[in-house]
């Protein structure tokens, strides 16, 4: 295999230190891996551009360049991670790039102003890194052409408009030495539309056993998929293809697809996953559940580029340093050990850490694997949906209502009683014990505060004051932690989500005591909120959500 490295998100808020992206590449070259990519949507300093990656923490050219070199004294090949169509939520904002915005977040195709600004982007890194492969993303741009684009030019083909922007930047990339990767998403998205919409009739060119919601991608079918020639030849030649997937445990799925991008006749890369994007807490079982067909699959094909990723999504809440025993196990996989044993031995006996005590940071969010609606596993995180559920709002209380309940109390002591054997990585173990401790008292105190309101019981309801007391000095212990662990790893900017997030939290959970007190007192005849039914709006939906914004409140938060 030519690559097998990692993917590390560096732009949902915390940009790692440069110490610790040096301590992770030791980590890795411990583990066998040779490559890294640090993704960077506007995380890196552009010369010229000084609104790009402002007030974000972006690394400066100097410390890419350290990065770089030593990473490349210690075996491991620095790749670098960008953007160059969509994902620039940050950057959009600034009135500076407006006029080169086709719609969200989506740079404007066929106008000059973009590739100059690109042509600056790959300047800079052709200035700062060694490696001359570059992953061009050009994901999930789902409303290509369909904003300002459509306005000045008409409707087009956005299949065509995709190609014509990637030549566009392919042109820029090898101006300055570059070979890019793609991921492969937009072209199953676009070229499966295409398929499907002028013969929906053929069952033979789609199938309807596709991956997950949670992926947001219904275009991973159990069955190849039969692209026109003139939809490959479209596509130029020179860019090699990721086929990334993080939520399938059936090998069919993962046959399929390899199966489907080598009609393309190009060089692979696949992009697994070591689940750490959900919360503040990872899925490392489901990360090895996932990944070992992957792996499989992998080896079966041939691949000789892989890279695991560590995405950060809703503000990377989630220390990397828990994927430990996933990214151990899934090199172990690629390798073709699939002995548990013999790999939890490996683990503890190249790191003098325990296995088992680093899979228990997956505790936080439940031991429970939910079914999907067609049957499939799918992990939860209630390590995130209850922590910033609302008591009086409730957005999750009718899902944790029914679901089997979470011994946060047992688990919080689990935790604690592995700090000490966790040694450099002891925070991490008291940030998740007190998160568990928090959640042991806040998981249900919505269910509880309003079914003890329905019953007019103001002595239940005194009592229950109590536990918002309690809930808030346990989130100030865990906001400490949290805070030690964040500075620990990363630049301090994003933090301030943080602030605002937890702040929020803590002043929602005193505002809600201080109503249940005026009410015990007689100052308030009744609290609205407490007297709206709960509706079960999604009978079918497991403890499941990874938007803040969508957990705190049903209303605005921003428009």
């Amino acid at each position: 295999m030519k690559r097998f490295g990692v993917m590390l998100d560096m732009s949902r808020n915390a940009v790692m230190k440069v110490s610790q992206v040096k301590k992770f590449i030791l980590i890795l070259e411990k583990m066998g891996y040779n490559s890294l990519q640090l993704y960077t949507e506007d995380t890196f300093e552009i010369e010229g551009e000084p609104f790009f990656g402002y007030m974000r923490g972006r690394y400066s050219g100097a410390e890419i360049q350290e990065i770089d070199a030593f990473a490349n004294a210690h075996g491991i090949e620095l790749i670098p991670c960008v953007q160059t169509l969509a994902h620039f939520g940050c950057l959009v904002r600034h009135t500076t790039y407006q006029p080169m915005v086709d719609v969200n977040d989506i740079l404007l195709i066929d106008d000059k102003r973009t590739y100059a600004f690109l042509d600056k982007m790959f300047a800079t890194l052709a200035k700062n890194f060694t490696s001359r492969h570059v992953n061009i993303g050009m994901d999930e741009a789902h409303m290509v052409g369909l904003g300002q684009y459509l306005d000045k030019h008409g409707f087009h083909n956005r299949f065509d408009l995709l190609v014509k922007h990637l030549n566009q930047v392919v042109e820029i990339a090898e101006k300055y030495g570059f070979k890019p990767q793609m991921w492969s998403d937009m072209f199953f998205r676009l070229a499966f539309k295409e398929i499907y919409d002028n013969d929906s009739a053929d069952e033979s060119k789609h199938c309807p056993s596709c991956i997950p919601d949670l992926a947001g991608d219904g275009y991973y079918v159990d069955k190849p998929i039969a692209f026109d020639e003139s939809i490959i030849q479209k596509i130029p030649k020179n860019v090699d293809l990721i086929y990334w997937d993080y939520y399938n445990v059936d090998e069919k799925v993962y046959d399929a697809m390899f199966a489907s991008h080598k009609k393309f006749n190009r060089e692979i890369w696949f992009a697994g996953g070591a689940w750490c994007w959900n919360g503040f807490a990872p899925h490392n079982g489901y990360s090895l559940k996932s990944m070992l067909p992957a792996m499989k699959t992998v080896n079966k094909y041939g691949v000789e580029n892989v890279m695991i990723t560590l995405w950060g999504d809703d503000g990377k809440e989630c220390s990397y340093y828990s994927t430990l025993p996933a990214l151990y196990a899934i090199k172990q996989y690629a390798d073709g050990n699939y002995d548990m044993q013999a790999i939890e031995k490996g683990f503890t006996e190249l790191f003098r850490l325990s296995f088992a005590d680093f899979m228990s940071l997956d505790l936080p969010n439940g031991e429970h694997i939910v079914n999907g609606r067609n049957g499939e596993e799918l992990p939860q995180n209630p390590c995130k949906s209850l922590f910033y559920n609302d008591p009086f709002l409730g957005l999750m209380d009718a899902i944790f209502d029914r679901s089997p309940k979470i011994p946060y109390n047992e688990y919080a002591k689990r935790l604690h009683d592995a700090i000490k054997r966790a040694r450099d990585f002891s925070y991490i173990f008291d940030c998740q014990a007190k998160l568990c401790k928090f959640l042991a008292v806040k998981a249900d105190l919505g269910i509880r505060t309003r079914k003890i309101y329905r019953q007019k019981d103001k002595k239940a309801l005194r009592g229950l004051i109590m536990d918002y007391k309690k809930a808030l000095r346990l989130l100030d212990s865990f906001y400490a932690s949290y805070s030690y662990l964040w500075h620990a790893e990363n630049k301090p900017f994003g933090f301030e989500v943080m602030d605002i997030r937890l702040g929020g939290l803590r002043f929602r959970l005193a505002s809600c005591k201080e109503k249940l007190q005026k009410y015990c007192n007689g100052k308030l005849k009744k609290i609205e909120e407490l007297e709206e039914e709960v509706l079960d709006e999604q009978p079918n939906k497991y403890l499941y959500h990874n938007r803040y914004q969508h957990l705190a409140t049903f209303g605005y938060l921003s428009e």
